[in-house]
């Protein structure tokens, strides 16, 4: 038989049919993706084939196969840095939630989820939510960083979950797509997902990721089924968010506006630090692109895993 993988609570995963029926379904054995050295070799969004089995008149499956994924979210565990954690797979797009304070959402964080996005080719929009609670000053700060994604390519939308303010414009985009969402804790992601689709309920309550020293996180997503067509895919919040497996000379393949400069530096394999006659530094100097973004990307090339939470962007 052949389903999709609802929900994984680690050992168990709930898989859905074609038909509709659910199953309890554990792994068969110890398995391993090839290639992938992640904590869970299973994610939410993947098709899996497996076989039914009755113990104790209780049936349950046991998955065999996993096929293969068109793309897959992934971050580093927390203190486990050669592991990864596969977030969900088979994604049609992820709707990043961003708030300016309550929690503060900051650059360093946004920039590592878009070049992971990039790079395991998931589309990203970035929903600025509770602008209902904003003063004058605090809108222009989305305002500001609305205009620097969208520059870049990305579709931005400010939302609102509790006056409703653009919620029929994201539900729109996710009619018969699997979509995720993500973000920190406390951005409101269960309070706008219940917006946009009431009967869901899900549970508002801040869910923090992060276990005692020593441990790495555990992230459990879920998938549910959306009226108007479609799935969407619920994580539980993330604290950091660490890139994972890029060399230093493709990190800047991964952020468009770096991308796009790229051909026209004096050295092909160039760093765009200290070398001379870099078409990014110069695009730099001119404005056109922005300092918090070319920021971001010293870090992850230098690989700055301690500043996944400090402040990452200066407004000129």
């Amino acid at each position: 038989m052949t389903g999709l993988v609802y929900k994984s609570t680690g050992s168990w995963y709930t898989v859905k049919t074609q038909l509709g029926e659910t199953y309890d379904c554990r792994i068969k054995g110890k398995f391993r993706i090839k290639g992938i050295k992640s904590t869970n070799p299973i994610a939410v969004g993947d098709y899996v084939d497996f076989e039914l089995e009755t113990k104790n008149n209780q049936v349950s499956g046991v998955i065999h196969k996993i096929h293969d994924r068109k793309n897959y979210i992934v971050r580093k565990s927390v203190n486990l840095s050669k592991q990864t954690h596969i977030i969900a797979s088979n994604i049609d797009q992820v709707f990043l939630m961003i708030t300016i304070n309550n929690p503060p959402t900051l650059t360093s964080f946004i920039d590592r989820f878009l070049v992971t996005a990039e790079a395991y080719s998931v589309k990203t929009v970035l929903l600025f939510n509770k602008i209902d609670t904003y003063d004058e000053e605090t809108l222009d700060e989305v305002r500001y960083l609305a205009h620097v994604y969208r520059q870049i390519g990305y579709e931005c939308i400010g939302v609102s979950a509790k006056s409703g303010k653009n919620v029929d414009k994201v539900k729109a985009l996710m009619k018969d797509k699997v979509s995720m969402f993500s973000g920190h804790s406390g951005v409101g992601k269960s309070t706008l997902v219940n917006a946009i689709e009431p009967g869901l309920n899900i549970k508002t309550k801040e869910i923090s990721t992060l276990h005692s020293q020593g441990q790495h996180t555990t992230t459990f997503a879920e998938m549910f089924d959306l009226s108007f067509g479609g799935q969407i895919i619920d994580t539980p919040g993330i604290k950091g968010f660490g890139v994972v497996d890029m060399e230093k000379e493709e990190v800047g393949d991964y952020f468009p506006e770096i991308f796009a400069l790229k051909q026209d530096c004096k050295f092909n394999n160039c760093l765009h630090v200290k070398e001379p006659k870099c078409a990014v530094k110069e695009a730099l100097d001119n404005d056109e692109i922005s300092f918090s973004r070319y920021r971001s990307y010293l870090q992850i090339i230098e690989g700055d895993e301690e500043h996944y939470r400090t402040d990452n962007w200066e407004k000129e």
